[in-house]
């Protein structure tokens, strides 16, 4: 029998009216990663939202399948990318913007404060001239800061906790919530990386909720429960306030804090953390070739605990 969590699966949400996008959700087994394009309905226009390149940890060969995925549903609906999106550097994955800017033509984005991201792990990685987010990437979306995709207006919510520089893109009644929230049976996301603040991830997901009822929440990764084990993704605000787990309503902030923290101090490092920040806070590229033709990546040896 096929386990569903180790398969690709891609559902479609519909537009429900004028202001509301039309999305699709793309799970990548390999990482639990949730992957989307955001469209509007009447100009075909779209926004790809953390997509994965591939990289197999094992071996340290990356694959543009999951990226090709993407792309084909684009054409096979007559959408046109107007933008490539990411909401974090991720630390579970690495992301495609680079290879998705160059394939097709739109500029790539990511939050404001990337930059102050990249300044811790250039110390941790000693590469203290590595990263510069200006120049990988064509815009650094602030705080409240508004653009549109087609007729759509998008605005940027920063959310940090999981990194301190984390945003979410809202989209008329589709918000796209990155590592805050899991699904409702799951949680929330974890919040212990260097920069990560438990505290402050709290207070994103409580800005958050506070949209209105009916905001179709897109989460950034989904790996099950003991229960279920087909993955999901979209929840309505008002079900993650009257369902969540770690944050429905009648919550305790403290009580959450320690949750949270508890749980954290049992997680180990994601698989590809040490090999993914280093090219993501390039922008999805890989380091410079050296004098032999080829891409090396650098791992900081007994600096996490």
């Amino acid at each position: 029998m096929t386990d569903p969590l180790n398969t690709p699966v891609v559902r479609h949400s519909p537009s429900n009216g004028p202001t509301s996008p039309d999305v699709w959700g793309i799970y990548e087994p390999d990482t639990g990663s949730i992957q989307y394009i955001c469209a509007d309905p009447k100009t075909r226009k779209a926004a790809l939202i953390d997509v994965v390149w591939n990289f197999d940890p094992k071996n340290y060969r990356f694959s543009t399948h999951s990226m090709d995925q993407v792309l084909d549903i684009v054409k096979e609906n007559g959408l046109s990318v107007e933008w490539v999106l990411d909401t974090h550097p991720h630390a579970d994955h690495v992301m495609a913007s680079a290879n998705l800017k160059q394939r097709t033509g739109a500029p790539n984005a990511i939050g404001a404060l990337v930059p102050d991201i990249a300044a811790i792990w250039a110390d941790l990685y000693n590469l203290p001239d590595a990263f510069e987010p200006t120049r990988d990437f064509d815009k650094l979306f602030a705080e409240g800061e508004r653009f549109s995709i087609g007729d759509l207006e998008v605005e940027v919510m920063l959310s940090p906790g999981h990194t301190l520089g984390s945003v979410s893109y809202v989209c008329g009644d589709a918000a796209f919530v990155h590592d805050t929230l899991m699904q409702p049976d799951a949680g929330t996301s974890r919040s212990d990386f260097p920069g990560g603040d438990t505290e402050a991830l709290w207070d994103s997901i409580q800005s958050i909720l506070a949209l209105p009822a009916e905001t179709r929440l897109y989460i950034g990764h989904d790996y099950g429960t003991k229960e279920r084990k087909e993955p999901m993704w979209e929840a309505t605000v008002a079900e993650h306030k009257a369902q969540n787990i770690h944050v429905k309503d009648g919550t305790k902030r403290e009580d959450y804090i320690e949750r949270r923290q508890t749980r954290d101090a049992t997680l180990s490092l994601p698989m590809r953390i040490l090999a993914a920040l280093q090219i993501n806070l390039r922008g999805g590229r890989l380091p410079e070739p050296e004098d032999d033709g080829h891409h090396y990546l650098k791992v900081p040896a007994n600096r996490f605990d």
